[in-house]
Order: C-alpha cells, then structure tokens, then sequence
C-alpha cells in the first residue's frame, strides 16, 4: 500500500493526464493490491455476515419456540386454573346443597319428634276422654226424650258440645294412630267424581261451580281409597268454606314426565291464605275457623299422604284463591295374592 502511494503522489502532481503511463502503471499496481488484499477480506467479512446470520436465525428460531413452548405452558396453567376454579364451585355448591338438606332433615326430624310427642298425648287423652264421654252422651240424649222449651234447647247444646268433642276426639286417633294401608287400584277420575257427587247436595256448596277436569285415561294408582277419599273431602270441604257463590272449585291430575308418580291439584277462587298464616296450615290444633273447625283436618291429610309416600303442598294468593298439591308414586304391579286379585277398582 505504501509503495503504490508513494507511486501516486508525485503523479497527482505532475499535471499528467491520465493516459499517461504512469497512471496506468499505477492503477495496475492498485488493482493488484485490490485483487490480493482487499478480496479475501471482502469474502471474509460476507462468510462472517452469513454465519453471524444464520447465528441469528437460529437464535430467533430458538426464540420463537421457547415462546411458544411459554404460551403452551401459560394456557395449560390457565386450563388448570379453571378446571381447579369449576372444581371448587362444584364443590362449595354440593355443600351448600348438602348444608341444606341437613337443615330440612332436622326440621323434618323436629316435626316428627313432635308430632309423635302429640301422637302420645292424643292416645292418652283419647282413651281418658272417650270412656266418660259416651256416658254423658247416652244420658243427654235420654234427657232430651222428656225436655221441652228451653230446657230442650240447652241441652241440644250439650249434646252438640259432646259430639264436637267426640269428633275432635276421633280426629286425634286418626291422626296419632293411622290405621294401615289397604291398598287397592284407584281411577282418580271415578274418585273425584264420587266424592264431588256427594258434596254438590251440601249447603256449603250451593251456588258454586265444581269442576272435575282429571282426565279418564290416566293410569291406576295403588292407594287407599278410604284415605285418599278422606283427604279429597277435607281438601273440598275446606275450598268450599273459601269460596263465595259463583266462585270455582276445580280439580285437575296428570301424571309427571321424569318420575313415575301423580298429581292431583284442588284450586279454588276464593279468599286465598295470607303469607304469615301459610307456613302454619298443616300444624295439628291451628285453625283460622273459630268455633267451626278442629284444626286436624290438614294434618291428617298430611299424614294420610305422607304414608303413601306422597308430598302434599299449597300455594295460595290472597284475594285470588289457593292450589293445593298432591304427589303421589304409582305402585308398580307386583304379584298378588288371590285376596288382593279380587279387591274392586274404586
């Protein structure tokens, strides 16, 4: 390099031109140099570039997968979370439903405590009352054969008090002391038009429109009619003191889709129950009908229901009427015995 300096120097100063040829000796001398030196660096310096590239390809490449490989893990932590987050609210949602259902036991178990507290004081009182009772009774009644007037009148009312407490007395045994089922296969369309036949002639229920909408193809139920046909007539009976002349009184039934059980509804038009009374209907003694009613009426019911492994519920607005539900299982055929082949469909 210095040699082909030291050549070109004197010539840029020489005023020569550049046919000269010391010029062309001197470009000949650089290309020289050129094509000695400077190449090999050129291609040096590029077989650096494309290593160092391709390093960096490579490094990139190594990049973009490690990053992958970081979202692959951070959406497999995420699955995770989630599956860990349903887990907990599935679990946290079984104890609550668990939670629940204890506390629905142990009232269900208070209210039978109860209940078999009051069955026991029933039967006691029952047999002390009853004994002593028809005594009096027999004796009014002998009474009335010589009274007149006033007398006879007093009386009456004794006599009435005396079977009133009678009733409430047979209401106590029926509800402590239920006798067992007689099972038998129930059309419930011919038990509600039996029972709504019989109570059309009652004053309770002049002027008020009673319907029997339960449809004639639905299925047999194995109950007991005398049981069924008694909680049918208390929940009648108790629609008619609801309802005023011109109301409705209307029983419905179908039969359940997922569960092999029936419903039976009675609906009226009537005053309906308030919210506060409500809770309280089904408690032994609880009346609204002073003077007009024992209180057992319900109670029973339940009970009767409850033995054939029924629920029995009500729904009631005030001013617009009240719904009363009964669920009951359908009894599967089973083999019978020759007692049983003859009992009559009711």
């Amino acid at each position: 390099m210095i040699s082909c300096l030291a050549i070109i120097a004197p010539l840029s100063g020489s005023g020569l031109d550049a046919r000269n040829p010391l010029w062309a000796l001197a470009f000949a001398n650089v290309e020289e140099v050129t094509s000695i030196y400077v190449l090999p660096l050129v291609f040096a310096a590029m077989a650096v570039m494309i290593v160092l590239w391709h390093l960096q390809r490579e490094n990139a490449s190594r990049l973009r997968h490690e990053l992958k490989t970081t979202q692959d893990l951070l959406q497999q932590r995420e699955r995770e979370r989630d599956l860990a987050q349903e887990e907990l609210f599935r679990r946290l949602y079984e104890e609550r439903e668990l939670n629940k259902e204890k506390v629905q036991f142990e009232a269900q178990l208070t209210e039978y405590e109860k209940y078999a507290a009051l069955a026991q004081l029933a039967l006691g009182a029952a047999h002390e009352i009853n004994n002593p009772l028809l005594g009096i009774l027999s004796h009014l009644e002998l009474e009335l054969k010589n009274a007149a007037g006033e007398q006879r009148a007093e009386i009456d009312q004794c006599i009435d008090g005396a079977k009133r407490i009678s009733a409430t007395l047979k209401g106590l045994l029926n509800y402590a002391r239920p006798g067992p089922l007689v099972l038998s296969k129930i059309s419930l369309h011919r038990l509600v038009a039996d029972t709504l036949a019989f109570l059309e002639s009652q004053p309770m229920m002049r002027g008020k429109h009673l319907a029997n909408e339960v449809p004639t193809d639905l299925p047999l139920i194995r109950a007991d009619s005398n049981q069924l046909s008694q909680v049918l007539m208390n929940l009648l009976l108790n629609a008619g003191q609801a309802t005023a002349e011109g109301g409705n009184i209307t029983v419905t039934a179908s039969r359940l889709t997922y569960v092999d059980s029936m419903e039976l509804q009675v609906s009226d038009t009537g005053c309906g129950i308030p919210a506060d009374i409500l809770p309280h209907i089904f408690e032994p003694f609880f009346t609204t009908k002073r003077g007009k009613g024992t209180g057992l009426g319900l109670s029973i019911s339940q009970a009767y229901v409850r033995s054939h492994d029924g629920e029995i519920r009500v729904d009631s607005v005030v001013g617009h009427g009240t719904t009363i539900t009964i669920t009951l299982p359908i009894r599967q055929q089973e083999e019978v015995s020759e007692q049983q082949n003859a009992e009559i469909v009711v």
